[in-house]
Order: structure tokens, then sequence, then C-alpha cells
């Protein structure tokens, strides 16, 4: 072998980059996608769980417990972005506030990964009752993520305290996507 074949030319390395690019061009997106699916899922189920957590709750102890957007601080924020995290406490006096001598039963955290929450405009408060059932009408959640409002997800709860997934109406889901 001769020195000048033992390397590669200019044109082969450009033709290899240009494999690699293309290559990560296609990657990258899938894996987001990927990602925000993940995570889209991961805040199903731990809402799906909240419930669980509060109607058992209620039912065990006889007492109404809220489920609120949460300040980050165990407070209720009053707002239908629940994209902060939520708790679910004891609602030991009716006030529909965490008082410090109420259990706190459940705390969520922030949202991870570009995922957002949002309740039916006026419902920033629920709450489950000592048969387990939700006082007041029913609920709906919309669900996104940076996928877009076509991945949006809606997610209803209902006065007897079972939830059902959806198809959210085109308001909500683009006032999720743009946290409007």
């Amino acid at each position: 072998m001769s020195g000048k074949d033992a390397g590669l030319t200019l044109l082969e390395l450009v033709i290899g980059l240009a494999v690699a690019a293309v290559l990560f061009a296609v990657a990258i997106p899938a894996f987001t996608d990927a990602r925000a699916a993940v995570s889209h899922g991961i805040v199903r189920a731990a809402l799906v769980e909240t419930f669980i957590d509060a109607g058992r709750h209620a039912t065990i102890t006889g007492t109404d417990t809220v489920i609120c957007s949460s300040t980050g601080m165990d407070l209720c924020s009053g707002s239908v972005d629940w994209s902060h995290g939520w708790i679910v406490f004891a609602d030991l006096d009716g006030d529909r506030t965490h008082d410090a001598n109420e259990t706190l039963v459940r705390r969520s955290s922030p949202l991870e990964g570009g995922v957002h929450l949002r309740s039916t405009s006026g419902r920033t408060r629920l709450v489950i009752q000592a048969n387990g059932g939700n006082a007041g009408s029913n609920v709906t959640f919309t669900l996104c993520d940076g996928r877009g409002s076509a991945k949006a997800t809606a997610l209803i709860l209902s006065n007897s305290g079972r939830m059902r997934q959806g198809v959210p109406t085109p308001t909500a889901a683009s006032e999720c996507v743009h946290g409007r």
C-alpha cells in the first residue's frame, strides 16, 4: 500500500459528515418527541394516583379532601394552571384552605419536560367527599407538552370520581400549549 492510499479523501470525509448530520437531524426530533410522550404519561399517572389517594383518604377518614393547584409552598394557588404542582389535604374545618393542623395527603412537584396541566376555568380546587365522589360539576384537565396542541389530552373527572380520557377542545389545547 502506498502512502497516498492510507487516509481518507476530503470527499469521503464530507460524505461521512453529511450522512451523520442526516442521521442526527432525524434522531434528535424523534428522541425529543419520545421524551415528551414519556413526561406526558408520567403526569397523567401522577394525576390519577392523586385522585386515588384523595378518594382513599376521604373514604377512610370520613373527611373531605381538597385537591388544588399549588404555589409550591403547600398552599393553594387559586390558578387553573397546575403546572407548578398540586397538593391534597384533609379539609377538617371545611374552609377549602390548607391549615397547619390539616393532614397533607400528597404533594406533587412542578411538572418537568415541558409538560403543562390546566383545569376547567373556575375549577381551581376539587373537593373529594367521604363517598369518594367529586363535589360540584365534572372537571376537565388539559394535559399538553412540547409536541403541540395536536398531542394534548383531556382528562375528565366525573362527580362519581371516575376518570376518563378524551380529546380537548382546540381552544383548551391551544391555551394549554401557550400558557394562556
